[in-house]
């Protein structure tokens, strides 16, 4: 014990002196089934999806019926667990594919909603936990072709979003509590064969997916969490190459993958596994990240299929709209869910705010879209972004100052040229060190506006700016 006592105070000692080297790296561990790649992906078609930034995600499935409750109790968690929440028999919930037949015109007016958002692509849910499949799959008859719907819904969609200029992800839950030979952990040799069933199971209906939709952009996985796979990355790697054996130019993100460690996400040595980050859900980070990634936003606390009852806060359009900003601001895309009732008709609530975005990106698209971070120092009033190679710099304004001043830093040697709100020319002051006073018109703001402020090198020359 006094030795541990002694031992374990020279290195704080030595710590506080600084003779020991707090980030000295951590071995690099030798792995073959971790990240195949360093850095962002270069290639033209991670570019479009980059350059998107506004997505919809929509979750769909027999659960959508049940709207969050079963035998007349509500449960307030997600309401597509449902079967999970309310410990429903796969004799009672499978009941639900007698009764699953959507409003025939529900692909399209999903897909014209999605336009109407201002989004670019949109990620559909072909098969959630429930293990229900949206299109009729041959390798499994809990699928639409079941249904009193019969025909392929999935596939209406994918033809509806295609006809909006739309690009299409197709979300796919490796976990599936319908198959039989799912498992949760691998407990001995019997287990492990069953799960290798499974995962031949999920391989054919991907490569079936690929096969009937070959326009589609890429994967949105889910359900990679439980020990049966992360402790079997090799799996989640070959599968992996087998769908970009098929199509090498798809987007896949991050939930797929585990390495040989069981890391999921980022491997042993922190690199990101796929082609972008999907560990931002209802979450945002603080900063700009080195990879790429997305963040998917529910409306309320916690809902992503259909629930009848909402609970807790509920975010307006400007909350969204903010949301989105500032994961443009930090090189990130921001993916709204909607989750529409079992008949396909989505809540009055959600096609607002919907409508209410769209209208702003209407008028201000050009500093979403195409776009990235600045580079410039964050002020309390909003988010500022700009496209790749311009020094350009769009002031997204959420919170105007009582001074009717926006205060805003720029890199040293840089200086403001115009700034211009609309068809407005607005005043500049310098304030030395690179700060600027940019005064905006005093009137009643009711959502968040753009000011354009062309930047130079003050090294050339600057004319016919307004200063006062």
């Amino acid at each position: 014990m006094a030795t541990q006592f002694l031992t374990s105070t020279s290195l704080m000692a030595m710590l506080f002196f600084g003779l020991v080297d707090q980030d000295v790296p951590k071995p690099r561990v030798e792995l073959k089934y971790g990240a195949q790649r360093e850095g962002r992906r270069p290639d033209a078609d991670m570019a479009k999806w980059r350059a998107h930034r506004l997505g919809m995600i929509i979750h769909f499935g027999l659960y959508s019926q049940a709207g969050g409750a079963w035998d007349g109790v509500s449960y307030p968690f997600a309401a597509e667990f449902i079967k999970a929440n309310a410990k429903v028999p796969d004799v009672e919930y499978d009941k639900l594919l007698k009764t699953f037949n959507p409003d025939r015109n529900a692909p399209k007016n999903w897909a014209s909603l999605a336009k109407q958002l201002g989004a670019k692509y949109v990620v559909i849910t072909t098969k959630h936990h429930e293990g229900f499949c949206l299109w009729p799959s041959k390798h499994t008859d809990f699928a639409v072709q079941s249904t009193p719907y019969k025909t392929d819904f999935l596939g209406e969609f994918v033809n509806a979003c295609d006809e909006e200029g739309l690009d299409v992800m197709l979300y796919y839950s490796i976990l599936d509590w319908h198959h039989k030979s799912w498992r949760y952990s691998l407990k001995d040799e019997d287990d492990h064969a069953e799960f290798m069933k499974y995962w031949e199971f999920a391989t054919l209906q991907l490569e079936e997916l690929l096969e009937r939709y070959p326009g589609v952009k890429g994967f949105w996985f889910d359900g990679t969490w439980d020990s049966s796979v992360k402790n079997n990355g090799f799996l989640t790697y070959e599968l992996e190459q087998r769908l970009r054996e098929i199509k090498p130019n798809l987007v896949i993100g991050s939930r797929l993958r585990a390495d040989e460690t069981g890391a999921r996400h980022f491997d042993a040595n922190g690199q990101l596994m796929g082609d972008y980050e999907q560990g931002w859900e209802r979450k945002l980070p603080i900063s700009p990240l080195e990879n790429d990634w997305e963040c998917v936003m529910t409306v309320p606390e916690n809902q992503w299929g259909y629930h009848a009852n909402w609970t807790g806060h509920v975010k307006d359009s400007i909350e969204l709209i903010e949301m989105l900003a500032k994961c443009t601001a930090l090189d990130g895309n921001f993916v709204l869910n909607i989750g529409p009732r079992g008949d396909g008709s989505i809540r009055s609530e959600e096609i607002q705010l919907v409508r209410e975005i769209g209208s702003w990106m209407d008028i201000n698209g050009d500093a979403i879209y195409n776009c990235g971070t600045s580079g410039l120092e964050r002020q309390d009033w909003g988010w500022t972004t700009a496209r790749e190679g311009s020094t350009d710099v769009n002031a997204i304004i959420f919170n105007v100052p009582v001074s009717g001043r926006l205060n805003l830093q720029l890199k040293k040697g840089e200086v403001i040229k115009s700034a211009t709100l609309g068809d407005k020319i607005l005043q500049i002051e310098e304030n030395g060190d690179g700060r600027y006073f940019i005064r905006i018109p005093k009137m009643d703001y009711d959502t968040a506006f753009v000011i354009k402020l062309q930047i130079v090198d003050g090294k050339q020359t600057v004319t016919d700016v307004p200063k006062i």
